[in-house]
């Protein structure tokens, strides 16, 4: 599995808005140059993170973006998938349940192989759900601090 930049970039401007939107939303701008993301490129990606329900905006001069709730509550998994979609390596069709009269895996009952993917898929799924927006905050700033040290 390779995510795009859609994932790689949105997970830089959700952290970013995690980051500097503790006081006042934060504008496109300003997540723009900070991330050196594109202000276009952004606004294709924030309102599939508004529509998951993982920021909300607001209008006007002083408007912006913020999280809708705590970073310690948004996962990387979450926002990945409001990007991408499902995160799954493999598609196999032996691990899908199928409607009634669909066709399925022809080999699905003798494959062993569905295990692999399966475990794949797990293990992506677990790591990313795992790792919440809030420990990239504190990670952030911690190398923030240690940066501006020397």
């Amino acid at each position: 599995m390779k995510l795009s930049t859609k994932g790689r970039y949105g997970l830089r401007a959700l952290l970013d808005v995690a980051l500097y939107a503790e006081e006042e939303p934060v504008s496109l701008r300003n997540i723009s140059e900070r991330q050196g993301i594109s202000e276009a490129y952004l606004e294709q990606l924030m309102p599939k993170l508004k529509k998951a329900g993982l920021i909300e905006s607001t209008r006007g001069a002083a408007g912006g973006y913020r999280l809708t709730r705590p970073a310690s509550e948004i996962s990387v998994g979450d926002v990945l998938r409001a990007l991408e979609g499902e995160l799954d390596a493999v598609d196999c069709p032996g691990l899908k349940e199928k409607p009634d009269g669909e066709e399925g895996c022809t080999n699905a009952d003798t494959c062993v192989t569905k295990y692999v993917w399966q475990q794949i898929n797990e293990s992506i799924t677990k790591t990313v759900d795992g790792i919440k927006l809030g420990t990239l905050v504190e990670q952030s700033r911690h190398l923030h601090d240690a940066y501006h040290e020397i």
